[in-house]
């Protein structure tokens, strides 16, 4: 029998061909994906992880105690070189007198703002000459964020991976961790170095002058040296920055200190013990000492709960491809081996046993299945290679990375390639062999019983009814909880599964509405709707790929598309401003220069700085904006419930309906609130008005001197709204604005468009996952399609020929075909556009719970492009089969047996 197998496989190269495609395509689309999600998550962690396996001890600085003077000094010193807080100053040392200071927009903690630390050059003698340690590596390192060539942010879609570092040369005038490729290493305070990522991203070059910040105002420094680095965090798409030492100690810690001390140790020291010598240099108060290990256990923890998002997309992807390409794989087997029950009949009356026929068909699926493995994971490293260039969107660009080929892709491509092709072709085998000799060689189709047609319905009629009533119990869901989540996912998945059970009952029925269409085209139409009805199960189980993808396609966009509509309503929401100036982190602030400097800027007609900061009050945590009583109504579409911005000032707050409601008071009523971080006890205050929520003003409203006063940056402004003349140019306001900023890359100026753009933004993956389910589906259905079209020309060779000896032409032939291609696609489209839209209509109550203003809203253009990509994928699939059969020589056709 296995000879068998193997004479069967070589025997029909060309039928088995088709098959080995789609399970190809199966494993490549599975195993992609997994790899992908491999690799991203990997990429995601390098992005976010130092490398700590060269570190045996970390020494870092301790907040100093409330009430301590900033100037304690560390052992062995007496007095503190760090510079007082300067808003005006870049923390350069402008030794070249080269752009020392150029005034920025940004503000907030520079480096005379850090608290002087006792970590310096005293202490890294003493901790070198410990018992156990092999070098002592000091660090004076933080965050920097660049412009590009051409004046914009540089990849600020991960300020947290912008580097920022000391060029710190060895004994050999070189720095080991950072190797120079061109140029050389930054001298003073007015020259930079970079990495070459950044270098390239920027379109940076050597004698370039940079304009960067760290989280003060804007400064300008000379590009002197490209180096290349082995920080995961900055080659995963992350930007480097080097400065020299003693301005990278201004900038991050204070003049001749550290913001860390790394230690390695000498083989065969324990680490542990290490750290225990390290603390006990240590003053208790000031600096502490952590193991390299527990610095990684740690950093992993934080790690994986930041990537896991990433993880489950991606395997959401694979799952969503390994259930489509299943259909094509299992139909493909069926329609193979009812193809053969005459052959199998044959062998079973020349001897065989059933157990013997069943294992020649499953060796058979074995030998694909090694075969398309091979090739499908193949082609799903080159899937995973593109993806993140296909999911990257222009708000937001996935790290990059090497490929991670761990066990589970592997696994998976095997499991998708042998055990689904296998369970294909086990199921009709065993069918098959049941079969009796005489009565499979009477009849080579066995239509279905009618207690099978009962047992069929009933069965999905009950998924049907358990899908739809889980669906709708949601519709009184106030959010988006993991149990709401939970229970609209297996609503969704018994849905389909319901539609995919009932579709061969569903198919005549919505077949003979169809023929209605197909009979005006003439006896070709007539014919394909006669051959689309000749066996329901086959025309269902061919449509069942698209239906599935056209199904979620219908259903992410619906859901996409209204929740856009909403996050652009909310964005635009309360704002009567032309422009928002803001910053790119929480922890910066807008320069008040550069305020003042917008205010008097040509083309504007008001401009108002905005402080934003936390709020504490009901035992949760809310954002306050402080703001202009007087200036506010003109920036702010307020729409008062009661009371009015008049009396707000200290002590005195007003409330959005929402947070108002959710702690029970009015306007007059006193509650008990904290603005800003700890440190601080709650104080009572007024209310003096309740408004309709409004995401430009946030929870709630105090006065900017208070918020300021009490944020944890006190003076700092996060927001500066803008009110153009009417007749100023658009783009040239900008680009005004963005001058008065000091083109600071910390800071955004954004236009009410682009504020709606970045608020859907969030979208961009869904929607991009949405069209590469689109493509998904399109291509496997195509394969369906058009395996079932050739097998049916195959078995209907004499009766093709009847037709061409009676007279029917070859496009007549080929139009037949094709006919019958887009009736099962229109019928697949029909059902997934229906379950789609359903399921987006029960599962949009979670979204209008947990995001207000939802409404359905069908995107037209979208569910359009769903129909024509259906019914288009129908005609390409019917291409060759249709010309195939067109080309039977009516003769040789008729005379085959």
């Amino acid at each position: 029998m296995l000879k068998t197998a193997l004479r069967n496989v070589l025997a029909h190269k060309a039928r088995l061909l088709m098959t080995v495609l789609a399970v190809t395509l199966g494993v490549a689309f599975v195993s992609g994906t997994l790899v992908f999600a491999d690799s991203s998550t990997a990429a995601h962690r390098a992005a976010l992880s130092k490398d700590y396996a060269d570190i045996a001890v970390t020494v870092t600085p301790k907040d100093p105690p409330p009430g301590a003077a900033d100037t304690a000094g560390s052992p062995g010193s007496t007095t503190d070189a760090g510079p007082n807080k300067s808003n005006g100053s870049n923390g350069s040392n402008g030794s070249n007198g080269s752009n020392g200071s150029t005034e920025g927009a940004g503000s907030g903690a520079s480096g005379g703002d850090r608290h002087a630390t006792v970590l310096d050059d005293v202490l890294v003698r003493k901790l070198a000459g410990l018992p156990g340690v092999a070098a002592v590596r000091p660090s004076a390192d933080g965050l920097a964020t660049l412009n590009a060539s051409d004046g914009s942010p540089l990849r600020t879609d991960r300020i947290w991976a912008h580097r920022a570092a000391a060029y710190v040369p060895g004994a050999d005038g070189k720095d080991g961790r950072h190797p120079l490729t061109e140029g050389r290493a930054p001298r003073d305070g007015g020259e930079i170095a970079v990495d070459s990522g950044t270098a390239a991203a920027g379109r940076l070059r050597i004698g370039e002058e940079i304009t960067l910040a760290t989280d003060g105002p804007a400064m300008t420094k000379r590009l002197v040296g490209i180096v290349t680095t082995r920080d995961t965090r900055v080659t995963a798409g992350g930007t480097l920055v080097l400065f020299d030492q003693a301005t990278a100690q201004q900038l991050f810690a204070s003049p001749g200190r550290y913001t860390s001390i790394d230690l390695s140790a000498v083989p065969g020291t324990d680490a542990a013990e290490l750290a225990r010598r390290v603390t006990a240099l240590l003053p208790a108060d000031r600096a502490e000492a952590t193991t390299g290990a527990a610095q990684a256990a740690q950093q992993a923890v934080l790690v994986d709960t930041l990537t896991r998002g990433n993880e489950k997309l991606s395997l959401v992807f694979a799952g969503v491809a390994l259930f489509i390409g299943s259909f094509l794989i299992v139909n493909t087997f069926t329609m193979l081996v009812a193809r053969r029950t005459r052959e199998i009949a044959l062998l079973r009356a020349i001897g065989a046993t059933r157990r013997q026929v069943v294992r020649s068909l499953l060796w058979e699926a074995v030998l694909l299945g090694l075969t398309a493995s091979a090739l499908g994971f193949l082609l799903g490293l080159a899937i995973a290679s593109v993806l993140p260039e296909i999911l990257s969107t222009s708000g937001e660009s996935l790290p990059r990375g090497p490929l991670v080929i761990g066990p589970l892709p592997v696994a998976a491509a095997l499991a998708v390639g042998v055990g689904v092709t296998v369970l294909a072709a086990w199921l009709p085998s065993r069918k098959a062999a049941r079969i009796a000799p005489v009565e499979a060689m009477r009849a080579a189709e066995q239509p279905p019983t009618a207690t099978s047609s009962r047992v069929r319905g009933a069965a999905g009629t009950l998924l049907l009814a358990l899908g739809a009533g889980l669906l709708l119990s949601l519709a009184g869901a106030k959010d988006a909880s993991e149990e709401n989540l939970r229970s609209a996912m297996s609503g969704c998945a018994l849905l389909v599964i319901a539609v995919i059970v009932l579709a061969p009952l569903l198919a005549v029925p919505v077949l003979r509405l169809s023929g209605r269409l197909t009979r005006r085209l003439g006896i070709a139409g007539h014919l394909a709707h006669r051959n689309a009805l000749r066996d329901p199960r086959r025309t269902a189980a061919t449509a069942s790929a698209l239906m599935v993808s056209t199904a979620l396609v219908a259903g992410l966009s619906v859901i996409g598309h209204s929740t856009g509509q909403a996050l652009d309503r909310q964005a635009a929401a309360g704002l009567s401003a032309d422009y928002v100036i803001s910053t790119h982190t929480s922890s910066a602030g807008v320069d008040p220069a550069a305020v003042q400097r917008v205010t008097t800027t040509p083309g504007v007609r008001t401009a108002t700085a905005v402080a934003d900061s936390t709020l504490f009050v009901g035992g949760g945590v809310r954002e306050i904006s402080g703001v202009d009583p007087a200036a506010a109504p003109s920036v702010m579409k307020l729409d008062f419930v009661s009371g009015s911005l008049k009396d707000l000032g200290p002590g005195r707050i007003a409330l959005s309906h929402t947070l108002a409601r959710a702690n029970g008071v009015r306007t007059g009523d006193r509650i008990d609130a904290r603005i800003g971080g700890p440190g601080q006890d709650l104080a009572p205050y007024t209310v003096v008005g309740v408004y309709e929520d409004n995401p430009t003003a946030h929870d709630a409203l105090g006065a900017r001197t208070e918020v300021q006063q009490k944020s944890l940056d006190p003076g700092s402004v996060q927001r500066v709204l803008v009110r153009a003349d009417g007749g100023a140019d658009g783009r040239a306001t900008k680009d005004r604005l963005r001058t008065a900023t000091g083109n600071n890359p910390l800071l955004r100026v954004q236009n009410r468009s682009e504020l709606v753009q970045e608020a859907s933004g969030s979208l961009g993956t869904l929607l991009t996952l949405t069209y590469g389910l689109l493509a998904i589906g399109g291509v496997i259905a195509a394969l369906g399609i058009m395996n079932t079209l050739a097998m049916s020309v195959s078995d209907r060779t004499r009766e093709i020929g009847v037709l061409r000896a009676v007279g029917m032409d070859r496009a007549g032939i080929r139009r037949m075909v094709r006919l019958e291609s887009l009736a099962v696609a229109a019928f697949g489209t029909l059902l997934g556009l229906a379950a789609g839209l359903f399921g987006a209509w029960t599962v949009g109550a979670l979204t209008n719970g947990a995001l207000k203003g939802y409404s359905l809203a069908l995107p037209w253009d979208t569910l359009l492009l769903v129909c024509l990509v259906s019914l288009t994928t129908g005609a390409v699939a019917a291409a060759l089969p249709a010309r195939h059969a067109s080309s039977l020589s009516p003769l040789e056709a008729v005379a085959e047996s």
